[in-house]
Formats: C-alpha cells, sequence, structure tokens
C-alpha cells in the first residue's frame, strides 16, 4: 500500500496474517515432459507394431489416445493458474482471487465486521470456507486439498480472532 510523503504504514495497518493458495499440482514441468516421452515412444512402438500386422487404423487411435492425455494435463495445468491472495490487518481483510485467465477480483472487509465460516463433513472434513460480511460473501480455497484446507482454517481463523481484538 503507498503511503503519501513516504510515510511509514499505521501498525494497524501492517498484516498480521498473509497466504497465497495456489492449486497443488502433483506432477512437475520435468515429469511432464517425461509421461509424454515414454507415452510416445510406446505409441511409435505400438503404432509399427500394429501397422505391420496390417491393423493400421489402430494406430491413428493409440495416437489419439496419447493426444487426449496431453490436452488434459494442458487443462489441468491451465487450471493450476488460479490464485487466491489473503491479508489480514487490524484494520482490513483483503481477499484477491486471481483465476487461471488471469481476471481478478478484489473483495475488502472490516474484520471487525467479518465472520469466518467453515463447512465440515464428518469423513472428508472441511468441504468450504466462507468470508462473510457487509451483506457480501466470499468463498476461499475451494481448490485445496482436505490437509490444506484445515491448516488454513486454523491460521486464518487465529489471524482473524487478533484482528478482532480477541
Amino acid at each position: 500500500m503507498m503511503h503519501p510523503h513516504g510515510a511509514q504504514p499505521e501498525a494497524n495497518e501492517a498484516p498480521i496474517f498473509r497466504a497465497l493458495l495456489v492449486p497443488h499440482r502433483s506432477l512437475g514441468r520435468t515429469g511432464f515432459l517425461v509421461l509424454m516421452t515414454a507415452l510416445l515412444a510406446g505409441w511409435i512402438f505400438s503404432g509399427i507394431l500394429f501397422l505391420a500386422i496390417g491393423a493400421w487404423p489402430v494406430f491413428g487411435f493409440l495416437g489419439l489416445d496419447v493426444f487426449l492425455v496431453y490436452l488434459a494435463f494442458r487443462l489441468n495445468y491451465r487450471a493450476g493458474r488460479a490464485r487466491e491472495e489473503i491479508s489480514v490487518s487490524r484494520t482490513a481483510l483483503d481477499i484477491r482471487q486471481i483465476a487461471p485467465s488471469g481476471h481478478m477480483r478484489d473483495h475488502r472487509f472490516n474484520p471487525f465486521w467479518t465472520r469466518f465460516r467453515v463447512s465440515r463433513h464428518d469423513e472428508i472434513g472441511i468441504t468450504a470456507m466462507n468470508v462473510e460480511g457487509e451483506g457480501r460473501l466470499v468463498s476461499i480455497g475451494s481448490f485445496l486439498n482436505p490437509d490444506d484446507r484445515e491448516s488454513f482454517a486454523t491460521a486464518f481463523g487465529r489471524a482473524l480472532a487478533t484482528a478482532k481484538g480477541r
């Protein structure tokens, strides 16, 4: 946050809590390249065998499978570009949601008038997290896995309580 004449931010504006939430991707770029190389090698080897026995349509269908796997991973990695930046200070709760397309939505709440609601399922754990306040409802962390939701909810709940002076 910029302050006029280079003034330092007030103590109430200093963040108590900051989090960057990102979707987990278990297969990195190198793993993806290794996987695709192995699939292509398998396709070429199998394809040559099927071509040799005269089953040429199988060659095309195997190639289609490889292409569909590639396309599924590309779409998955695109969805992985989503981000949520959350910051809590004594005077503001800021949530910035960045869609995979790059579209940003900013939400600002007064932490004193804000509620953090967590929906739980007995077997799964946390199924949804919402910030409510000032007549608005913002869902956060929907792409997190159950363990990450649990640890985020604990830390965020503590930070919000600290901001409220509890």
